[in-house]
């Protein structure tokens, strides 16, 4: 069992500091009430805290340009800038001290543990290391370990690939999409990826690594073991794949975890709210991710106490379609095409006919012998008839980072 002792002690440790100069959290919790930390005698009291959503975030920094007011110490005590994506809204802006950069890296670190990466591993990042947290918390965690680290910025797939045989590289970081791109290039070139050094793939940024179809598809294609972690760059990173379960670990000892469904009551599968309990620099306190999860309390064979979240990040409910009076995650849809090994790549579109939402499925087959049968199991699926358009191969964009396979033309 995960010790709430310890989370309570730390919370409130925390609601202390940022009360002190905080000024965002400073006028929520006071607005709740909120005085000191006084007010928390267990960890249940944790709901006479406010939540904390994206768009108060975006607007405290429009308000306060160009970083807000979620600052607890003076701007002179913070050493690292990142971004977010802007992938669902503006981009936020976020700081770290080296306190809670060091507090980030041991987060970063539990994925390598958990993964059985260590020293004598050689890593390679195959991406070119923007603005965004995930990258530098990654490389930075990898040097903790004393791995060989390798970067694939300024490289093509094909480079990187080589790079990646050359150097005899035994961890690949990527998201899962790229993971498979790289697998397709490789194929193309007479690359043989499944006899390389390569072990282990640790992939973020889209729920692939954690849907079943997608993740042995690539391990198919790696002959190497997918290890799926989630995170964002306003949370840290926070959940990990173990080699004993394929569903993610919420790291309970850095976060506490709240699970709410569509009523707002507490639940096993709804949104993920989260707090950190060791970034008082810029924490957030009950932060909606906006993440849908399925929570399992069984206990793991790893040992774990921490819960564990059945198929990872399930989706995005800002992502969530509904067809006919069915919802319908762009996860699941994957989960479905990537049962067809046919399927190179793919994109749903979903527009508005007649004020009810339509979606349609274009993929990239060889053949397009292998649409009626796509269309079948969607139907089986889901019990609805959603039209799937061939298209030949190389026709759909290829992703580095995460994926945009949703094209959304409703407006509005």
């Amino acid at each position: 069992m995960t010790n709430t002792n310890d989370q309570l002690e730390r919370l409130k440790k925390l609601i202390d500091e940022i009360l002190a100069g905080n000024q965002f959290y400073k006028r929520k919790l006071i607005e709740a009430g909120i005085t000191d930390s006084s007010c928390l005698r267990s960890i249940a009291d944790l709901e006479l805290l406010p939540l904390t959503t994206r768009e108060e975030l975006t607007e405290d920094q429009t308000s306060y340009p160009p970083f807000g007011t979620n600052l607890t110490y003076p701007p002179d005590r913070y050493v690292h800038w990142h971004r977010t994506s802007g992938a669902h809204g503006k981009p936020l802006h976020w700081l770290d001290t080296n306190e809670s950069w060091d507090w980030l890296k041991a987060c970063w670190l539990t994925v390598f543990d958990a993964a059985g990466v260590d020293a004598k591993d050689r890593i390679f990042f195959a991406f070119s290391f923007g603005p965004f947290l995930g990258f530098w918390i990654a490389w930075a965690a990898a040097e903790g370990i004393g791995a060989l680290r390798f970067s694939g910025a300024n490289q093509s797939s094909l480079e990187r690939l080589r790079n990646i045989v050359n150097f005899q590289i035994t961890v690949v970081c990527s998201t899962p999409t790229y993971a498979l791109h790289l697998a397709e290039v490789a194929e193309k070139e007479g690359i043989d990826l499944r006899n390389s050094a390569v072990n282990k793939l640790i992939v973020a940024g889209e729920p692939g690594g954690s849907i079943r179809e997608t993740r042995e598809l690539i391990e198919r294609s790696w002959g190497a073991i997918v290890f799926d972690h989630a995170g964002a760059t306003e949370v840290g990173p926070h959940s990990f794949a173990c080699s004993e379960a394929r569903s993610l670990h919420l790291n309970e000892g850095e976060f506490i975890a709240e699970v709410f469904d569509e009523s707002g009551a507490k639940s096993k599968t709804g949104e993920l709210v989260l707090t950190n309990l060791g970034r008082s620099g810029s924490p957030v306190i009950r932060y909606r991710t906006g993440d849908l999860v399925h929570v399992d309390n069984h206990p793991c064979p790893c040992g774990r106490p921490f819960i564990s979240f059945i198929h990872g990040i399930a989706g995005r409910l800002d992502e969530m379609i509904i067809i006919r009076g069915v919802n319908v995650f762009p996860s699941a849809i994957e989960a479905v095409l990537r049962r067809f090994e046919e399927v190179q790549e793919f994109r749903i579109e979903v527009s508005s006919v007649q004020a009810l939402d339509e979606m349609v499925v274009t993929v990239e087959v060889s053949s397009d012998s292998i649409v009626s049968a796509i269309g079948n199991e969607l139907v089986n699926t889901f019990g609805l008839r959603i039209p799937v358009i061939a298209v030949t191969p190389n026709t759909l964009p290829r992703f580095e980072m995460k994926a945009r396979r949703l094209i959304d033309k409703r407006g509005g």
